[in-house]
């Protein structure tokens, strides 16, 4: 083989490889940014729109590292006390006015949760973007006056997701995820994810208010406002369990 092209192959294969890495260290970060490199604890109101109606949900939320999350509803009172689990790919979800817990199969990862445009998925399964998707750096935006990074996710083989790929663009100044597209297995666009009101809130400049838009059901958004958060908090492993699943207030 002529020297130049094996050359040429070889820069190719570091810059792809050097590329992948790069894209998968950009998502790690803003992983963390919000998430907490260890734990976190929020505070949340969300506001589902619809054409002819609206309503608002508050919860709390607490997290640790990428395998365990539990969220509880703080109202309104018909929903108050509703908790919902994560360990690891593993999900439940308490009902205190049926006195039950049901284990979340697979097929309900894609369901609204609460109602809203948000799924059970993007709410509870946080580990998946960092995990269960591979990486890949594909061009530069301006979205709302900040630099980003445009990076494609597509899935792994056999990762329990429910998208056929994601688009982010990232922030380069401190790594937040500004804009996010979901596709569906067909890469037909299903909704769009936009952060907004960038601010110092627990220590770190992070977006607090996010909207989700359906692609397809005009009218129809779904707004959550983070109203606190803490970031790497001492937190047990024992508070993500599915007693304190019942207990937790």
């Amino acid at each position: 083989m002529n020297p130049r092209i094996l050359i040429s192959i070889l820069l190719l294969t570091v810059t792809e490889h050097l590329i992948g890495q790069n894209a998968s260290e950009i998502v790690r970060k803003a992983d963390e940014m919000m998430r907490g490199e260890k734990s976190s604890y929020s505070e949340m109101t969300m506001r589902i729109v619809r054409p002819k109606w609206e309503r608002s949900i508050s919860f709390k939320s607490w997290s640790k590292g990428t395998e365990l999350s539990l969220v509880y509803i703080t109202s309104p009172a018909r929903e108050k006390g509703q908790a919902f689990l994560k360990i690891n790919r593993e999900m439940w979800s308490w009902n205190p006015t049926i006195n039950r817990t049901v284990k979340l199969p697979p097929s309900m990862l894609s369901q609204g949760w609460m109602g809203s445009d948000f799924t059970n998925d993007d709410l509870l399964n946080q580990r998946s973007i960092v995990v269960d998707y591979n990486h890949s750096l594909i061009g530069e935006e301006t979205i709302d006056g900040w630099d980003c990074w445009q990076i494609i996710l597509t899935p792994k083989p056999d990762a329990p997701v429910v998208w056929g790929k994601v688009l982010l663009w990232i922030n380069k100044k401190n790594y937040l995820i500004l804009k996010s597209e979901y596709y569906d297995e067909e890469k037909i666009l299903v909704k769009t994810e936009l952060a907004h009101h960038v601010k110092e809130m627990g220590g770190r400049t992070i977006p607090t208010f996010y909207e989700l838009i359906p692609a397809d059901e005009p009218g129809n958004r779904t707004i959550v406002e983070l109203n606190t958060i803490k970031f790497n908090i001492d937190i047990n492993d024992s508070f993500f369990s599915l007693r304190n699943l019942t207990q937790v207030k």
